[in-house]
């Protein structure tokens, strides 16, 4: 029996077989979500990029115990930047005591005659061997000093900033001095302390260890702030507790000396402020 020859095999233009174009749409398909996925990838990996350059061009800023420690290293260097005639103003003004009735107590005047050289804490300090000894372990870096008079020179005062390595430590040394009085308030001390700062010339020129009469300290930030009073008339010590109002005039000017040259240092500083923002 004769085959009977099939139906012609159709072809498309070109010579592409009709199985052939069936698939393309599948490849195209195919091709089609491939793209999408790699373009998807390259966003995301761009978004990533960005995110880190943006997060490299934002401002710098610190944490909280990192502005601590800023603040601690400002406060600690004021002994170094500040000029000594800021460390030691030119007068400080103090209240004697107060009056009954209701009266403002007395507003007077002290006058510095002259900024002492910086110096060791052993050479300085002028306390008790005990003291010393707390002063040597808490680190005491240097001493600074200065002398006033009242405004009626009767009365001399050495005031000097004892440079501690922490504030824990200027703490703990006023504490001692004081017995236990709160540091950042002050107190009169339980025994003398400073090398008197004689000035020739002045009030002060007899101003020796004998002449010490009171002293007064508090804690300012790392720094241990001290003023001893004495009189100017060279006399030696002597019992002021049992005049009230010699010891009520020489515990006001010791205190307003040391109180005055405690504020700026124990003052806080600014902010830490971070590049390119007002601050942290």
């Amino acid at each position: 029996m004769a085959i009977q020859p099939g139906p012609p095999q159709q072809h498309a233009p070109g010579g592409t077989d009709t199985a052939e174009l069936r698939l393309r749409p599948a490849r195209r398909s195919r091709r089609s979500l491939a793209g999408v996925i790699v373009a998807l990838v390259g966003l995301g990996a761009l978004a990533v990029a960005g995110y880190g350059i943006r997060g490299q061009l934002k401002p710098r800023t610190f944490t909280p115990a990192q502005q601590k420690r800023i603040e601690a290293w400002e406060v600690a260097k004021r002994w170094r930047t500040t000029p000594k005639a800021l460390l030691f103003p030119a007068t400080v003004s103090y209240r004697l005591g107060s009056t009954s009735g209701g009266k403002a107590a007395l507003s007077l005047t002290a006058r510095r005659l002259e900024v002492a050289g910086q110096d060791t804490c052993a050479a300085a300090a002028g306390g008790s061997r005990k003291f010393m000894s707390a002063l040597s372990g808490d680190g005491c870096r240097a001493l600074l000093r200065s002398t006033y008079t009242d405004s009626t020179s009767s009365l001399v005062v050495t005031a000097g900033i004892a440079v501690l390595k922490s504030q824990a430590s200027a703490s703990n040394a006023a504490s001692f001095l004081t017995g236990g009085a709160a540091a950042g308030r002050g107190g009169v001390a339980r025994q003398l302390v400073l090398r008197p700062f004689r000035v020739f010339g002045t009030p002060a020129a007899g101003y020796g260890f004998p002449q010490r009469q009171l002293s007064w300290v508090i804690a300012a930030g790392p720094y241990l702030v001290m003023a001893t009073v004495g009189y100017a008339d060279g006399r030696p010590r002597v019992r002021v507790s049992g005049d009230s109002y010699a010891y009520q005039e020489m515990r006001s000017l010791a205190r307003g000396v040391a109180v005055r040259l405690a504020a700026p240092l124990a003052a806080r500083p600014p902010v830490p402020r971070c590049p390119g923002v007002p601050s942290c």
